[in-house]
């Protein structure tokens, strides 16, 4: 599942970056190049009909919980695809789920990304891998949101989740049984603004393989505490050779990879 991914930009860099309308961060923002349950992250929503950029809680409490959840993943097929078959194409369960039935139709947000770390089925982070677009430096994965009100304290949270599908190639070759939706560019408002249901749970699906790659990194990435850009580093060759023209190896990756890993 996509539990950890990093995003690094500025504030006002990603607001240019969305074309969203100027906010005041109520939660401080920070670079973050390890991002997991209960960080706080920029994502995209809609207000009044216009984009607005908040940094909201990733890992989800339905705003019905008795207490906080985290969910931090929504699975768009629900309960359906038990043994994830990547070749999966029954229906988007997710619209059903209690959890995320009232999120998937009118709270859905833009969760905004760099890269993300994933790993294998068995060994998951402690074999963890650093996941990019080739072309694309910020990319958005899927996501929507719920607020929820703490009964005792009268607290309210705002939260997300990153929804998932069948795994594509790259996150086969890694070992891995899901990927995080992430969308074509030309999605991003239907994403958000869209009121058909069906056009909406048609984004459900994998990215091109072919547009990604991914390098081994140190297992010190488990720990959410290692949150610097050197633990980002390549310790080994990319899944997938990038072009026949260039000799793939780590320093060239790192290099390629610099405005990504940089530090404020």
């Amino acid at each position: 599942m996509c539990g950890r991914y990093v995003v690094v930009q500025k504030w006002e860099e990603l607001e240019k970056a969305f074309h969203t309308i100027p906010t005041a961060v109520t939660t401080p923002y920070v670079a973050n190049y390890n991002i997991g349950p209960g960080s706080y992250a920029p994502v995209v929503i809609l207000e009044n009909g216009v984009p607005k950029m908040i940094n909201m809680q990733f890992g989800l409490t339905p705003f019905w919980a008795s207490k906080k959840m985290y969910l931090f993943n929504a699975r768009s097929e629900g309960d359906g695809n038990e043994h994830d078959d990547v070749h999966y194409t029954g229906g988007k369960g997710i619209i059903s789920k209690p959890a995320f039935r009232k999120p998937i139709r009118e709270q859905r947000c833009l969760v905004i990304a760099n890269a993300f770390m994933e790993g294998p089925k068995t060994e998951k982070l402690s074999k963890p891998y650093l996941c990019y677009l080739r072309d694309r430096e910020l990319f958005c994965m899927a996501g929507i949101y719920d607020s929820y009100i703490d009964k005792a304290t009268g607290e309210v949270t705002q939260s997300f989740a990153i929804i998932t599908t069948v795994a594509n190639e790259l996150m086969q070759k890694i070992g891995h049984h899901r990927s995080p939706v992430i969308l074509d560019q030309q999605d991003e408002m239907l994403w958000l603004t869209g009121t058909d249901l069906s056009a909406i749970t048609q984004l459900l699906k994998p990215y091109p393989a072919a547009a990604m790659n991914a390098y081994p990194i140190d297992a010190a990435i488990k720990n959410q505490k290692n949150n610097a850009p050197e633990f980002l580093k390549p310790i080994g060759k990319p899944l997938m050779i990038e072009t026949e023209q260039v000799m793939v190896s780590e320093e060239y990756l790192w290099n390629k990879n610099k405005r990504i890993l940089r530090k404020e």
